[in-house]
């Protein structure tokens, strides 16, 4: 692998770790705080696996957008990073809302949440990570 996806990689998880800190620990704490029955205590979080969540899923939407978009460039990242976050923000936010007690507004909110960080992914993801063509 090139220096391009390691770096990708790294980005896409900084960015995601940042937005997941200010959706989840900023705009989203009073809905969790009203939910408070559903989740564990925050001590008994387990932060570290996050963490490893996070870049194991970090470097399988670099990876796949790497090995599998055969022509690369921005615009073709963002289409990408739609699809993605289409597919993870429905399970994310109306998968989780079908089995478990949470609010609407919160399975919109993780909808939107996991579409906005694909979003993200992907512009990162298609600024580093170019075609020989591109760099020219």
């Amino acid at each position: 692998m090139n220096r391009r996806i390691y770096f990708a990689i790294a980005a896409v998880f900084i960015g995601w770790s940042v937005m997941d800190f200010l959706i989840h620990g900023v705009l989203l704490k009073p809905t969790y705080a009203a939910t408070a029955a559903l989740w564990r205590p925050e001590a008994e979080m387990k932060m570290a696996l996050m963490s490893v969540v996070t870049l194991i899923s970090s470097s399988c939407f670099v990876l796949i957008y790497a090995f599998w978009i055969e022509s690369k460039s921005t615009f073709r990242a963002v289409q990408y990073s739609l699809i993605f976050g289409l597919a993870t923000g429905i399970s994310m936010g109306f998968g989780s809302y079908s089995y478990m007690p949470i609010p609407a507004s919160l399975a919109w909110s993780w909808f939107a949440a996991s579409l906005a960080e694909a979003l993200v992914a992907g512009l990162l993801t298609g600024i580093i990570v170019r075609t020989a063509e591109s760099d020219s």
